[in-house]
C-alpha cells in the first residue's frame, strides 16, 4: 500500500493536497481506507481530469451553436427495421443470427453500474422486481432470455451453445451483484460463463476546480458512466476473456430495459450479414419533443445527439415520408465487434470526450462537518458507451417497434413515465398480444370472451393478465402448440411446467 507521503506529494502535484487535510486526525482504519482510494489516482490525469470539470462549467447552456446545420439523417442504406423490412431478408438475418451464435461466436454484455437511487431502492437495478405475478428480477428475466436464446440456437444447429454473459457493475454494485447471483445459483446458467467486472470511479469536482471531500476519510466518487466500458475491457483484459472463447460479436445493452432482447439473433444477423463493425437499435422517437439521444450523422460521422443539444426546430423537421427527420431514438442497445472494441481500447478511447452532470454532492466543510446541499454545486463527469460511433468504418442501426423491445426503468411509483408500473405494463401487454397472436382465447370472471384486438390506451392495464417465461418464449416464438384454440381466464401464468401441462 502507498505511504501517506507518497500520496501526498501525488496529490501535491494535481493540485488536490486538500483531500489529506484531515488525515492526521483519523483512526488507522479510516486513514487506510482514504490513502487506497487515492493511491491509483494518477496526478496528470488527476489534474486533467479537474481541470475539464471547472472549464465545462464555464460553457454556455443549450445547444452547441451552429449545430443544427451540421446534422444529417443516417443514410437509408445503413438502416434496417424489423417491422418495416422485408420478410425473406428478415429470415436471412435470423438465421445468420442463430448460426453465429451456434458457433459460439456471439457474447452478451450488461451495463450494470447503476444503483437504484431513482427508484428509490440501495440496492442494483437488475435486482428489482416491478410486481409481475412471477417475482422475477430484471436480472432473473436477463438470464432466462439468454437461456432461451442458446436452447433455440442449439436445436436449429444440433449442437450445445454458450452466450457468454458479461457484466459491468461499479464499485457500488459488484459486491452485492455478486452475492445475488450466487444466492440465486446463477439462474442455472454456469457460473464460468458469467464474467463479472468492475468499471473505474471519478472524482466529483467543485465548481472551483477541487475534488470534493464526501466524508473526513473518503473522496466523494462516482461511476464513469456507460462509456466507462472501454477502459474497464482493457482494465480486466475482457477482450483478451472474449479471444480465448472465440468471441467475435458482442451484444451490448443497459440493465433497466425490462423488454431487451439478450443475443438478439435479428439484430446480430442484420449486422453481421451488413459487415457493421458497430450498430446500434433505435424506435422512433413518439412525439419530436421527447427526451431521448437521437441517431444521425453530424458532418457526415455517426453519433447520438443528446435533446438537449438539439433546438425546437430540428426536432421538428419531417421526412417526405412524414416521419421525424430525426426521429431515431436511442435505446442503448448496442453491436460491436471484437476487433471494433479492441481498436477503441488501444486507440480511440483517450479521444472521448467526458459529458458533464451539475449535481448535489455532499461534502465535509472545512472544520470537517458533514453538509448536504440544498444546491447543485459539484460536477460529475462521465463518458457514454455510445460515444465510439464516430470510430466505426462500417455503421448500421436497426428500428425495431417500442412496444415489443424497449420499457426503461428509471424512475419510482409515483412517476408518470418509466417507471415500475409501466414496465410492468408494457411486458404483461406484449405476453397478451404474444397470446392472442397464438391462437388464445381469454375469458372475464364471467367465462364471456374478451376483445381479440384490443385497443392499447396509454395507461391501461391489458384486458388479463399473462406473463410468459423467457424460458418459454423469449420473443414470441413457439406459443401456439400451447396456446392455439386454448381459453384462459386471467391471469395466466405460461412457466416451463404450465407448457408442459399443456402439451400433454
Amino acid at each position: 500500500m502507498a505511504s501517506e507521503l507518497a500520496v501526498r506529494e501525488r496529490l501535491r502535484r494535481a493540485g488536490q493536497e486538500h483531500l489529506l487535510r484531515f488525515c492526521a486526525e483519523l483512526a488507522p482504519g479510516p486513514r487506510a481506507a482514504l490513502l487506497a482510494e487515492l493511491a491509483p489516482l494518477e496526478p496528470d490525469a488527476l489534474r486533467e481530469h479537474c481541470r475539464r470539470a471547472a472549464a465545462f462549467r464555464a460553457r454556455p447552456p443549450g445547444p452547441p451553436a451552429g449545430l443544427a446545420a451540421r446534422l444529417q439523417p443516417l443514410p437509408a442504406e445503413r438502416v434496417g427495421s424489423a417491422p418495416r423490412g422485408d420478410p425473406d431478408a428478415r429470415r436471412r438475418w435470423e438465421e445468420e443470427g442463430f448460426h453465429q451464435i451456434a458457433l459460439g461466436k456471439v457474447a452478451v454484455l450488461l451495463l450494470a453500474g447503476g444503483q437504484g437511487t431513482r427508484l428509490g431502492v440501495s440496492y442494483p437495478k437488475g435486482m428489482y422486481q416491478v410486481g409481475l405475478p412471477s417475482q422475477k428480477t430484471l436480472y432473473q428475466l436477463q438470464a432466462e432470455r439468454i437461456r432461451r436464446v442458446e436452447q433455440l440456437a442449439g436445436q436449429r444447429y444440433g449442437t450445445r451453445c454458450v452466450v457468454p454473459w458479461y457484466i459491468m457493475t461499479s464499485e457500488f454494485t459488484l459486491r452485492p451483484t455478486a452475492e445475488f447471483f450466487q444466492e440465486h445459483d446463477f439462474f442455472h446458467l454456469d457460473p464460468k460463463n458469467v464474467i463479472m467486472f468492475e468499471q473505474r470511479m471519478l472524482p466529483a469536482v467543485g465548481f472551483d476546480g477541487r475534488a470534493i471531500l464526501e466524508r473526513k476519510d473518503k473522496v466523494a466518487m462516482a461511476p464513469d458512466g456507460n462509456g466507462g466500458l472501454y477502459c474497464a475491457l482493457a482494465d480486466h483484459q475482457i477482450l483478451e476473456d472474449m479471444e480465448r472463447r472465440g468471441v467475435e460479436f458482442v451484444h451490448v445493452y443497459c440493465v433497466d430495459n425490462i423488454l431487451v432482447r439478450l443475443a438478439d439473433p435479428l439484430f446480430i444477423g442484420f449486422c453481421v450479414c451488413q459487415a457493421a463493425d458497430c450498430g446500434t437499435k433505435v424506435v422512433q422517437k413518439a412525439y419530436p419533443e421527447e427526451p431521448v439521444g437521437v441517431v444521425c450523422q453530424v458532418d457526415g460521422v455517426p453519433q447520438v445527439v443528446e435533446y438537449s443539444e438539439m433546438d425546437l426546430e430540428a426536432m421538428r423537421l419531417r421526412g417526405p415520408d412524414g416521419d421525424l427527420l430525426f426521429g431515431a431514438g436511442n435505446i442503448c442497445n448496442h453491436f460491436f465487434t471484437r476487433a471494433f472494441l479492441q481498436r477503441v481500447t488501444r486507440e480511440c478511447e483517450p479521444l472521448l470526450q467526458p459529458h458533464v452532470a451539475v449535481k448535489k454532492v455532499p461534502y465535509v466543510d472545512e472544520e470537517g462537518n458533514p453538509v448536504k446541499p440544498l444546491e447543485p454545486n459539484g460536477i460529475k463527469m462521465e463518458k457514454f458507451v455510445f460515444d465510439v460511433f464516430q470510430f466505426a468504418t462500417n455503421f448500421v442501426a436497426f428500428e425495431v417497434q417500442r412496444e415489443e423491445e424497449f420499457s426503461p426503468l428509471k424512475n419510482g411509483d409515483s412517476a408518470a413515465r418509466d417507471s415500475p408500473a409501466t414496465a410492468r405494463r408494457a411486458l404483461l401487454w406484449q405476453h397478451y398480444r404474444w397470446a392472442l397472436q397464438a391462437g388464445a382465447r381469454f375469458l372475464d370472471t364471467h367465462g364471456a370472451p374478451l376483445p381479440e384486438q384490443p385497443s392499447l390506451l396509454d395507461g391501461e392495464e391489458p384486458p388479463a393478465i399473462c406473463e410468459i417465461s423467457p424460458l418459454v418464449s423469449c420473443s414470441g416464438e413457439g406459443l401456439e402448440m400451447y396456446l392455439r384454440g386454448r381459453e384462459f381466464r386471467s391471469p395466466l401464468i405460461l412457466d416451463e411446467k404450465k407448457a408442459r401441462a399443456l402439451q400433454l
